[in-house]
């Protein structure tokens, strides 16, 4: 008989230590092929599906959904490979009334190959049993935790309605509504973990390592936004979400191409600048799990169009949690958009291995001295930090006014 295998936590992103068990895929007694999905799991980074390594029947998961793995732990067993049900003699098809459905006791799976129905929008698997969970501690899927932590509600004290002691949205909303009705609580404590944990160490480590400078400049993006709208009347745009950030994006990529030198980092241990030959360009996107900073790479290589699609599949993934983890790394210039919270500006903290972010405020209409006269125009705040150990004042303050003179005459692109 063929040996049983274990299945351990793999590292999916870069020195990720833990994870946590955010959805099972199957259950104890499941008969699964190599490539089948056996978990979803968060990361301090994305959310990754986990397949297979292994064909065989499932025996038993050594997690709970919500629980937090470590890297190299046993997650999933696997029954003997010969202990696999084989193709079943012909038999007389059971009586309509009495279909057989897998179980962890009597007659056990069924022999039937069972064909995967394609997953719907928004598909969400059924709650499994909780296993091996700590004492105490309340069983709820991550989304249920977020909702807690908005509304404030202790999981601990609140009695769940679920399958298997599972604590449902209606369940913190009733707590949330009783706590209301008695007064609020004196504090709330949320644990710091997975995106939000890994977002304070890199900017604590960034802030304290990167002496930080940041220059400001309010632009009139009035013509920008009329060459958005011809753009849209375009045939070759036709489908694409065309957005401000479009253009940011390529004025930021024609100053990066004129003053390379901003496209670099400071490698303290050995003593050298490194300056990039592409521009992998990170886009902030505040996402449920947190602030996320997905690359679209090599984005000095893409045309107007291609920017937008990729533009929005990047934030679509960020927002539905599904960036793979491949985008998270390798970011050269970043670019944040503070101007859909409706704020003017910020000073944003660079991402650790980068020289510069810029940081985009909110488009507004305002009065404007525009050739000779005042009228109301549209304008924006726009503010660059950068690494002062590599970018001087001369530098980043060439890259700024660079992408400020591209977004106030646009068509200036064409002989730059």
């Amino acid at each position: 008989m063929a040996e049983a295998h274990q299945f351990t936590l793999p590292d999916v992103g870069e020195g990720l230590t833990e994870a946590e068990i955010v959805a099972w895929r199957v259950r104890p007694g499941d008969a699964v092929e190599v490539n089948d999905i056996l978990v979803e799991v968060e990361t301090a980074k994305s959310l990754v599906e986990l397949p297979s390594p292994y064909a065989g029947v499932i025996s038993d998961l050594h997690a709970a959904e919500g629980d937090t793995v470590e890297v190299g732990s046993v997650i999933v067993s696997f029954g003997a490979a010969g202990a696999r049900p084989a193709e079943p003699e012909p038999e007389p098809a059971p009586e309509p009334e009495e279909e057989r459905r897998p179980v962890l006791v009597g007659y056990g799976p069924s022999r039937r190959k069972v064909a995967r129905r394609a997953r719907k929008p928004g598909y969400r698997p059924v709650p499994n049993p909780p296993q091996q969970t700590a004492p105490g501690k309340p069983h709820a899927t991550p989304p249920v935790r977020l909702l807690a932590r908005e509304l404030g509600v202790d999981l601990t004290a609140v009695r769940p309605t679920g399958p298997w002691e599972r604590i449902t949205r209606s369940d913190v909303r009733a707590a949330a509504e009783r706590t209301a009705g008695s007064g609020e609580p004196a504090e709330t404590r949320i644990p710091v973990r997975g995106v939000r944990k890994a977002t304070a160490e890199a900017m604590v480590s960034s802030a304290f390592t990167a002496p930080h400078v940041t220059e400001w400049v309010t632009a009139d993006v009035t013509e920008s936004l009329a060459l958005l709208d011809q753009l849209r009347a375009d045939p070759a745009f036709r489908g694409a979400r065309l957005t401000p950030l479009v253009l940011i994006v390529r004025a930021v990529l024609s100053a990066l191409r004129a003053h390379p030198a901003i496209n670099a980092k400071w490698d303290g241990g050995a003593g050298e600048i490194v300056q990039y030959r592409d521009v992998n360009l990170g886009i902030a996107v505040a996402a449920p799990r947190g602030l996320l900073v997905p690359t679209i790479k090599s984005a000095q290589q893409l045309g107007t169009r291609e920017l937008c699609d990729a533009l929005d599949e990047l934030i679509v993934q960020a927002r539905d949690g599904k960036t793979p983890p491949e985008a998270m790394t390798g970011g050269t210039f970043t670019i944040t958009n503070i101007g859909v919270f409706g704020v003017d500006g910020g000073t944003p903290i660079l991402n650790p291995g980068e020289a510069g972010i810029l940081c985009v405020g909110q488009i507004v209409r305002r009065p404007w001295e525009h050739r000779g006269a005042i009228e109301l125009r549209s304008v924006c705040t726009l503010s660059l930090s950068f690494d002062h150990r590599l970018v001087d004042g001369q530098l980043g303050s060439a890259v700024l006014a660079h992408i400020a003179q591209l977004l106030t005459q646009p068509s200036l692109a064409l002989v730059r």
